[in-house]
């Protein structure tokens, strides 16, 4: 199945999607509710809309104005070093444990909205990732049975402050700022996609010029093996996301002379079978204060 959070007519909903055409679950099934926590935690509600015949009427999926998939998802854990190249365009030495770190609900926004650059920095860079959603959580959860915990799928744009990313040794300060984390549109189950999500093609590109391009099963980490490595840590929940590393191609490694995001550009992040996460580039000083959710 695939979904899409969003809104329409200011309304914020959960939507099926199917072809061009998305049904309003939560108007449907009000125990949905306006994000995907409740289908995320529920097995069950997930088996009745797989069941039902009958979903409402349909509204174009152009209509629907994205939201985050999870508005306050309990944990985001990211992994770095994840693409051989990219690690050698960083100048890294190839890890044998995976770099991890985690980002704020703060940082991240929804497909469609503003990427916003610092006003303290111009060096503002993208990252295409694809991220995973845990369904069922766990501890101590092996590689082998590591999949069965996936919800689905979706993209991600690790948005960088390279400038603060370097001034400590570890990477939250640039991970972190205030809506650079895009992720969305679609959130798409395992059983439409390949295992792990495997040989899916990923990009990102401003208009026609190309910036990054490989294919996940470049991938040191696979999706399994990551959710097995974090969980021998600690504890998953239902709704945590966690994004598994970016190819090369990224702008501060570009020869001779770094690629950051300027203001008017707009970024996609596309992934083979799952879509495109698309931002515009906004300045700082540009961007009314943000509202914190409550």
């Amino acid at each position: 199945m695939r979904f899409i959070v969003g809104q329409v007519a200011d309304a914020t909903a959960v939507f099926l999607v199917k072809g061009e055409d998305a049904y309003d679950l939560s108007a449907k099934f009000p125990e949905v509710g306006q994000d995907l926590s409740a289908l995320v935690a529920d097995p069950a509600l997930m088996e009745s809309i797989s069941a039902a015949t009958d979903l409402g009427p349909a509204v174009p999926v152009d209509d629907i104005t994205p939201a985050l998939p999870i508005a306050r998802p309990p944990t985001i854990i990211c992994l770095g070093l994840n693409y051989v190249e990219h690690i050698k365009e960083g100048g890294y030495d190839i890890p044998d444990y995976p770099a991890l770190f985690m980002r704020s609900t703060n940082s991240m926004m929804a497909a469609g909205a503003p990427m916003v650059r610092p006003s303290c920095s111009e060096k503002l860079d993208y990252e295409a990732e694809l991220m995973l959603i845990i369904g069922e959580g766990g501890r101590h959860i092996s590689e082998e049975d590591a999949l069965k915990h996936v919800f689905g799928y979706t993209v991600f744009n690790d948005g960088s402050v390279r400038d603060y990313q370097r001034k400590t040794h570890q990477w939250t300060p640039g991970k972190n700022f205030d809506q650079t984390g895009g992720i969305g549109p679609y959130v798409v189950t395992p059983d439409e996609l390949p295992e792990g999500a495997k040989g899916l093609k990923i990009e990102s590109r401003v208009g026609s010029e190309v910036l990054q391009s490989s294919n996940t099963s470049n991938m040191i980490w696979s999706a399994a093996q990551t959710i097995a490595t974090i969980s021998e840590y600690t504890t998953l929940e239902s709704g945590d996301m966690i994004a598994l590393g970016t190819p090369p191609g990224v702008g501060h490694a570009k020869k001779p002379n770094p690629r950051w995001l300027k203001p008017g550009e707009v970024i996609e992040i596309e992934i083979e079978g799952i879509g495109i996460c698309a931002n515009p580039i906004v300045d700082e000083a540009d961007m009314a204060p943000r509202q914190v959710a409550e």
